[in-house]
């Protein structure tokens, strides 16, 4: 009998153990187990490779892809996802700006073309042009992760009704039904509510609207664990071309690091990725194709002769600060000589900073570069054109109203339409289309002041004209 015991146990625990390798490889196959993925060109690296951050921030692709058929009245109008300004390559999954990654099962994260990818039109019958490392104007970020967190919070947000509308565009294994069942709807869920309470500061400041973004004030608060103030940081979006000329200047608006290597990769840490899973090679081909991308160029006729008198007015009013090699291009010039809305500036902390430079040490891509300053960059300007709305908040709408006096300047305007207005040179910003397609900006709320940045203002109306002409061929 105890023979027969023993050879029973051994029996039995060979049978566990091999269910429980089982098991084990069945939870790492369906959860954990990575598929690299790679674009061969690296244009569609920059618009839909993975920055690393699927494992933490991704969410479930059927998921995600059919929130907006439950939930459209949570989004600004009919496209689902298009409404939101985001773009749309025809014949591809996933707009631009997203990653999808299997690891264990399919999941969609964002990345750096989210932010920075533009579109134009001549007229609103066009087909949008699409221009990579362009910034996005046309893009309501805020309202994507609000979207997000609307849906979690609906009573309908239940693995029943979830599960039915995926079945209804897909169908999902035995398998899958399970872990979407039990695991990753309710996780998704939980997830996003949990982002919403910790993101609640947004309710109490003035919304980013089309083409804005706060981007360091979830890395202050979040990563960083600074305490809450009542700062605002709402910015502008920034083009990524043409980065080898701003090899040791000052980058972002304020001037808050002068590594474009780190930018490039607190950037992919702030839209989610851990010094874990960061994907520094896909990183390293992205920073690569934007050190040597060159901006887009104006698209639409230019009065050289015009053009031609204009450059004179520049190397006299705008070169020593915008062109490249002026006296302080690329520098950091105080907020009260330029004299626009200083919030963003109050924003970055030197606390901020220091704790930044000390994230992860140990790492040897570890930060070293940030810094606290009091003022904004003089910016290179090529690609002028397409940064409309113009200053550090986007708070005027085009090249035109940028040479007038804030008295002149709009005070209420439209947002993220793409439809281009060649005579001013900036976005459609005013009437019904204008209205439908983008978010109001009022001057009047904290962060969005039109003031300062004065230079040209006293020029004449012909000058004016010849300037903004020229401008046009940056």
């Amino acid at each position: 009998m105890r023979r027969a015991t023993r050879r029973f146990l051994w029996k039995l625990l060979v049978v566990v153990l091999m269910l429980a390798g089982f098991l084990g490889f069945a939870a790492w196959y369906h959860l954990f187990r990575t598929v690299e993925t790679y674009q061969a060109s690296a244009e569609d690296n920059f618009k839909y490779g993975s920055l690393g951050n699927e494992q933490t921030d991704g969410i479930p692709y059927w998921l995600w892809l059919v929130l907006p058929r439950m939930f459209p009245e949570k989004l600004p109008g009919l496209g689902g996802y298009a409404s939101l300004g985001l773009v749309w390559e025809e014949g591809r999954e996933l707009p631009v700006g997203f990653s999808k990654k299997r690891i264990g099962f399919d999941r969609v994260a964002l990345n750096c073309a989210f932010c920075h990818t533009a579109t134009y039109r001549a007229q609103p019958g066009d087909k949008p042009t699409i221009v990579a490392a362009g910034p996005a104007h046309q893009f309501d970020p805020q309202s994507y992760v609000r979207f997000l967190y609307a849906c979690a919070s609906d009573p309908r947000f239940t693995a029943d009704n979830i599960m039915t509308e995926i079945g209804s565009v897909y169908n999902l294994s035995p398998v899958e039904k399970l872990l979407y069942r039990y695991v990753l709807i309710p996780q998704t869920q939980k997830t996003l509510l949990k982002q919403k309470a910790q993101f609640a500061w947004m309710d109490s400041r003035p919304n980013w609207l089309h083409g804005r973004i706060d981007p360091f004030n979830p890395i202050k608060f979040g990563i960083l664990k600074q305490p809450m103030d009542n700062s605002i940081g709402n910015s502008d979006m920034v083009p990524l071309w043409n980065q080898k000329i701003r090899q040791g200047m000052s980058l972002h608006w304020d001037g808050l690091n002068t590594s474009g290597h780190e930018v490039v990769l607190s950037s992919a840490i702030g839209d989610g990725s851990s010094y874990k899973y960061i994907e520094r090679e896909n990183l390293q081909r992205m920073e690569d194709w934007i050190r040597e991308l060159q901006p887009p160029r104006y698209p639409f006729a230019v009065n050289q002769e015009l053009a031609g008198r204009g450059g004179e007015i520049y190397k006299r009013q705008c070169a020593s600060c915008h062109a490249v090699g002026g006296e302080t291009t690329g520098k950091v010039l105080p907020v009260e000589t330029v004299g626009t809305d200083r919030h963003r500036v109050d924003m970055w902390t030197k606390a901020a900073a220091d704790a930044y430079n000390n994230y992860q040490p140990e790492y040897a891509w570890g930060f070293k570069s940030f810094q606290k300053t009091n003022g904004y960059v003089s910016v290179p300007l090529d690609g002028v054109w397409l940064r409309a709305p113009y200053l550090h908040n986007g708070s005027v709408p085009t090249l035109f109203d940028l040479f007038e006096t804030q008295d002149k300047r709009p005070t209420l305007f439209w947002r993220g339409y793409d439809v281009y207005d060649q005579e001013k040179v900036g976005f459609i910003s005013s009437g019904d289309e204008a209205a439908k397609y983008g978010s109001r900006f009022d001057t009047s709320q904290l962060g969005n002041s039109n003031q300062g940045h004065l230079w040209g203002t006293e020029l004449s109306a012909d000058e004016k004209k010849a300037l903004i002409e020229f401008l046009k061929t940056l």
